[in-house]
């Protein structure tokens, strides 16, 4: 999977679906929405902490303990959202393909390591499994809340959908 940053970086610069962008553990969620004159006090609901405005990225910075929170409202008031956030890939591969003699390839290399020993850091599970976790990309994709009427009624409260294939960022 390879990391198109600049789908990411349009996702976050386009201003009519809001964003939030989850940049990792500890560290706060940043969450653009469409203009509002009453998108603090929206976002900030009943809770106890202030969103807080960084003008550098017009966009508002609060607790990650909101990611949920905030992307079940979002889609209450939207409709959508798109959801930003980091991810590693798993590569596996075996000393199997590295080892190969001709061109068939069954692992998820897809022949890219093929008769050749990768660059990186593989753990080597047995002859036929290895393992790296690749660097970080970011995940980028579309959630959007069910049109009425599309769920079951025993079901009113399932979770909203998430629309893949990713918006072109992975």
């Amino acid at each position: 999977m390879a990391t198109d940053e600049r789908s990411a970086a349009s996702i976050w610069r386009q201003r009519e679906i809001a964003v939030i962008y989850r940049r990792g553990r500890g560290i706060p969620l940043m969450v653009k929405l469409p203009y509002s004159p009453d998108n603090f006090t929206w976002l900030r609901a009943e809770k106890h902490r202030k969103p807080e405005w960084i003008k550098q990225f017009k966009c508002w910075e609060v607790p990650i303990a909101w990611f949920d929170d905030v992307i079940l409202r979002a889609l209450k008031r939207f409709g959508r959202i798109y959801v930003i956030q980091p991810f590693r890939a798993l590569e596996k591969c075996a000393p199997a393909c590295w080892n190969a003699r001709a061109f068939q390839c069954e692992c998820s290399c897809l022949g890219k390591n093929h008769g050749s020993f990768p660059a990186g850091n593989w753990w080597v599970i047995s002859e036929t499994f290895a393992m790296q976790w690749q660097g970080r990309e970011l995940a980028c994709r579309l959630i959007e809340r069910r049109p009425a009427g599309s769920q079951k009624s025993e079901n009113r409260d399932s979770p909203p959908t998430a629309v893949p294939p990713p918006v072109s960022c992975v």
